[in-house]
């Protein structure tokens, strides 16, 4: 009669056993480790911070080196939310990171936008023939409106004034190149050398890169009560003196009756507001086709 066989274990020895689990954890590790550094991207400028917020006027929590890796956990407009080899999170801007891909802004709850109000303190732009009426209270009261129907989108809004104050021409493209806008809009309204002789409004761009914004926000202009004298090229200095997408809207002619009693209008301005938004809405989701 043939003898039972006995067991002795699993036929390795206990030492190649060990030393199979040590080398497995070992890949397991490096393995990670190589994982996170493919999936971590490198500081490109020589002065970075993390800040505390998705914004320039957020606080700094610390300063980043050149060539430091950081680990991208979520963006939000142009600002990536990350953590450093030593556990630190906060924001960066995505224009410090060395990145071959970014995405586009494809909708408004992604984009950050700088509005313009024409003119402000000392400069009170063009006035109409009654009442003397300053073109610096309506393209206040017209960015005022716009910003607050973006914020409820989750638009990041910036406004190159936000009370009666001057602000120099130069500034006010320079906001926007230092908060990297996906659009800059700014808003005054006309006037002619003779009054009541012109009438309607304008939207003005400069550069190239700014056409396609000027021809979609005109186009959702539609009956608001003037007329619509299309798209030109303005050679103004906000439009001029910017890298970012950027119009001017001339809405109205101050100096015409007919065009102030549209421009003093409440409905007027909610329409003409609208408008805007809706272009600027329809403009970022066309990002979509052009990033394909």
């Amino acid at each position: 009669m043939e003898k039972p066989r006995t067991s002795h274990g699993s036929g390795l020895p206990k030492r190649i056993r060990v030393l199979f689990a040590i080398i497995f954890v070992l890949v397991g590790i490096l393995g990670y480790r190589t994982y996170k550094y493919f999936g971590q991207l490198e500081i490109q400028t020589n002065y970075a911070v993390l800040k505390n917020g998705p914004g320039v006027e957020y606080d700094q929590i610390s300063q980043l080196k050149q060539n430091q890796r950081v680990t991208v956990l979520k963006s939000k407009y142009h600002w990536m939310y990350v953590e450093t080899d030593d556990e630190k999170k906060g924001w960066i801007a995505d224009w410090m990171i060395n990145s071959s891909y970014k995405l586009p802004v494809t909708d408004l709850s992604n984009a950050t936008i700088v509005i313009d109000p024409g003119h402000g303190g000392y400069d009170s732009g063009a006035t109409s023939n009654t009442e003397k009426k300053e073109e610096k209270q309506y393209t206040l009261a017209y960015a005022k409106l716009l910003a607050e129907k973006l914020r409820k989108q989750n638009t990041k809004v910036y406004l190159t004034r936000s009370d009666d104050t001057f602000v120099s021409l130069s500034k006010r493209p320079a906001l926007a190149d230092q908060v990297h806008a996906d659009a800059f809009i700014s808003f005054h309204f006309d006037s002619s050398p003779v009054k009541n002789t012109a009438s309607g409004f304008t939207t003005y761009y400069y550069h190239k890169n700014s056409a396609k914004l000027a021809q979609t926000v005109n186009k959702e202009f539609g009956a608001i009560g003037l007329e619509n004298r299309g798209v030109e090229i303005g050679d103004f200095l906000v439009i001029r003196d910017i890298k970012e997408p950027a119009i001017l809207l001339e809405m109205g002619y101050i100096n015409s009756d007919r065009d102030f009693d549209q421009i003093s209008s409440k409905s007027y301005r909610a329409t003409v507001v609208n408008d805007v938004y809706q272009g600027l809405e329809k403009y970022f989701a066309a990002q979509k086709d052009t990033s394909k």
